[in-house]
């Protein structure tokens, strides 16, 4: 059975984006990490802080890049992102990026919103 397309279009976003990320010196530590159904797309290390990436690819563009992830997804990554943090407690800070993705004619446009949220206490 072949997969569906949007599965396919959102590997490669995040093949894309780990690659960017490597290129603008992050350490890609883990890709898909999974904490019981909820799903971390990236988690880098850029100096001492953990950068937890959500990442967005589409075809076109309907919204702002920050508008695609919700309060309700915010929540959701910050819960994973609580038990991540849980497993390595040296770490000192946390930061929340999206990185956004159109894909265009075999091209990519890559938008990278650093602390594109921050938790609320």
């Amino acid at each position: 059975m072949k997969k569906n397309h949007h599965i396919i279009l959102g590997q490669e976003g995040e093949e894309v984006a780990a690659q960017f990320l490597v290129n603008k010196g992050y350490a890609v530590l883990y890709r898909q990490w999974k904490f019981k159904h909820k799903e971390i797309d990236i988690i880098a290390k850029q100096n001492d802080t953990i950068v937890i990436v959500e990442v967005k690819t589409r075809t076109q563009c309907y919204s702002a890049p920050g508008e695609v992830v919700d309060l309700k997804k915010q929540q959701f990554l910050i819960e994973a992102a609580e038990y991540f943090m849980e497993q390595y407690p040296e770490t000192l800070e946390v930061r929340f990026d999206v990185i956004s993705i159109i894909k265009r004619n075999n091209r990519f446009e890559i938008l990278h919103i650093e602390n594109a949220f921050i938790p609320q206490l």
